[in-house]
C-alpha cells in the first residue's frame, strides 16, 4: 500500500467516525421527534433521551474527527509523486465534494437541540 491510498483510507475512516458521532450525539434529541412525526409514541421513547449526558463526548469526538479529515484533504501535500491519485487534481476534488457532503448533515445534526423548539 503507498503512501497516498494510506492517507485516503485514514481520510475516509475519519469521516465515517465523524458521521457515526454525530449520530451518537444527536440521537438523544432527533430520535424522539423522528419518532414522533412518524407516529410512533409510547413513554418508552423517554429513554432514548439516557444518551444526553454523552452528547458532549459525541460532539467533541464528531468535531476531532471532522477536523482529521479537512486537515488531511487541505493540507499541502509535496510527497505526493507524480502519477498518484493524491496528484490527480480530479480525485482531490472529489475527495473534498464527498468531506463536505458528509460535513454539512453533521453539523446540522448537532445543532440540532438548538433550532429544535423551532418545530415544537
Amino acid at each position: 500500500m503507498n503512501e497516498s491510498t494510506a492517507t485516503s483510507g485514514r481520510t475516509a475512516w475519519a469521516q465515517v467516525g465523524a458521521v457515526l458521532a454525530a449520530i451518537g450525539a444527536s440521537l438523544c434529541c432527533v430520535a424522539p421527534l423522528v419518532l414522533l412525526s412518524i407516529g410512533v409514541g409510547g413513554a418508552w421513547m423517554s429513554s432514548l433521551t439516557a444518551l444526553e449526558p454523552y452528547r458532549p463526548i459525541f460532539v467533541i469526538a464528531t468535531m476531532a474527527l471532522l477536523g482529521f479529515a479537512g486537515w488531511r484533504l487541505y493540507r499541502r501535500e509535496d510527497d505526493c509523486a507524480p502519477g498518484e491519485a493524491c496528484a490527480n487534481p480530479a480525485v482531490k476534488r472529489r475527495q473534498r465534494l464527498i468531506f463536505w457532503l458528509v460535513a454539512v448533515p453533521i453539523l446540522v445534526l448537532l445543532a440540532f437541540p438548538w433550532y429544535a423548539p423551532a418545530f415544537l
